[in-house]
Parts: structure tokens; sequence; C-alpha cells
């Protein structure tokens, strides 16, 4: 065992040393916005796990025109595919595909993100959970402002009796598009829940964006979402995530609806009921 931590322990550290170079000297990117609206649990999925989900995101309030050379938003239907796969206990990696329908232009592919993740064994014994992310892609420049984005998003949380509390303090930075020159710009994600049963949660979600890490945007520029949301734990191999998100500030997209839903497949091994 102790080969075995020490071993994890070099690995880890190579990686994590690889993220910082990133972060420290790569010019990076904005999340796809509306797309992939969720908060990340620290846990990674299990080894030899794949969990596959389907996020639907229908904004009930959105943009009318065409903004910046960007489609209109308006009643517009997103569907992302999101298959997640656990290679160790520690590390996992998902890839998205963003499609978007909207009424008189069908159903089009919007874009392909990749994401790997680091997360803390509980080895460790760390007071919180503690794991972080990347995400790397390219979306049409019909739906969006920036072609490739990067994000980089620590994740922590807690679960505190049947409380739940967890924090995504998200930089991301545009690759490549109209906001190359903003440099890394700050985007915190938070949850708050509150187990009503064992199988019912309710709480809050919050998704800002603030603007650049060294002059944030005005209030009036910058998008503060707030999702009431319900969460259902029905089963080991599924879970379900619903909400309402009201943007409380002068974002374009003022009433989204958002469900998640999300099938685990095991080879060879039973996940964990605590498995998100």
């Amino acid at each position: 065992m102790l080969l075995a931590s020490e071993h994890f322990s070099r690995v880890a550290r190579g990686i994590l040393l690889f993220v910082i170079n990133i972060f420290l000297l790569t010019p990076l990117a904005c999340t796809q916005d509306n797309y992939e609206i969720q908060v990340y649990s620290s846990e990674a999925t299990a080894k030899n796990v794949t969990m596959v989900e389907l996020h639907s995101n229908f904004t009930v309030d959105g943009s009318k025109q065409v903004i910046n050379g960007v489609a209109a938003t308006n009643h517009a239907e997103h569907e992302t595919l999101e298959i997640t796969h656990g290679w160790t206990d520690w590390f996992e990696t998902g890839f998205y595909v963003f499609t978007s329908i909207q009424n008189g232009d069908g159903w089009d592919w919007v874009g392909d993100h990749i994401r790997p993740r680091l997360t803390a064994p509980e080895s460790w014994h760390l007071p919180v959970g503690l794991s972080i992310s990347q995400e790397i892609g390219y979306q049409r420049r019909k739906f969006a402002e920036d072609s490739w984005n990067y994000e980089l998003r620590p994740i922590i949380d807690k679960k505190l009796g049947r409380w739940y509390l967890d924090f995504n303090p998200t930089f991301d930075r545009a690759l490549h598009g109209l906001n190359t020159g903003k440099g890394w710009e700050f985007s915190p994600n938070v949850k708050v829940s509150f187990d009503f049963t064992k199988k019912v949660a309710g709480g809050f979600e919050y998704y800002g964006a603030f603007g650049p890490v060294s002059n944030f945007d005005p209030i009036s520029q910058q998008s503060q979402q707030i999702f009431p949301t319900i969460d259902l734990n029905l089963s080991p191999d599924w879970e379900f995530n619903f909400g309402v998100g009201v943007d409380v500030t002068n974002s374009f997209d003022h009433l989204i609806v958002k469900c998640i839903v999300g099938r685990r497949f095991s080879w060879g091994r039973k996940p964990s009921s605590a498995q998100k």
C-alpha cells in the first residue's frame, strides 16, 4: 500500500505541475454558456465506470437578435451529451457534444469539449473534498464569440450532516475569438443543498461571470444566475437534477430551465451509492 501511495503521489505531483505550467504560460478561455449548467462535485467517476449524461437546457427568455455574430438564444433548446469515464479512482476524462435546436434553424452541432480531472483520494483524509478540472474545446462561431476556450476549475465541497456545500472558483480564458485580449476571467459557481430524504435533495445553484480577474466588469455587464434546484438519488446507477434559473443582472439570457439525466455503466465494478 505504501508503494502504491508513493507512486500515486509522484504521478499526481507531475500532473499538477503540468497543470500549473499551463495555467501560468498559456493564453487560455470561457466555458460553453448554457450548454452544460452544472456545479461539479469533487468525487471522480470510479475506475471502470462510465457516466452518460444528457443536459437539456431551454432558454425561456433570451436574446432576440444576433449579437456580435452569435445567434439569438430566445426559445433555443440546447442538448448536450456528456460521456465521462473513470480510468482510476482519482482520474477521469469527460467528453462533450454540444447541440442547439432553434425555430427556423433546425438542429445544429455547436462544438465539442474534453475535460480531464484529478481528484484527491480518500486516503489523503482531507477535511474537504478536493479536485481540479480542465476543459478545452471548440464551438462554432455562429454560437459563441470565441471559437476555442479553456477552463481551469478547482472544486471544493463538504458534506455536513444533511447539508451539502460546493464551491467551484472557475477561471477561464479565450484561446481564439473576440475575447482573447481579456485575459483570465473569473466565473464562480456555488451549490448549497439539503437532504429532505435519502432520495430527495433541494437547494440552489449560483453561476457568476465577473469578467477579467484584473478588473471585474461593472455589475450591469456581469452575469449572476440563480437556480433553485432539486436532485433525486433514486438509484446508484442514475442521477437527476432539475432547476429553473433567473439572471438577476442584465445578461441576455434571463430565464433558463435545465435538466440533467445521467446513467452509470459499470464495467466489472458496482458503483457506490454516493458516487455522483
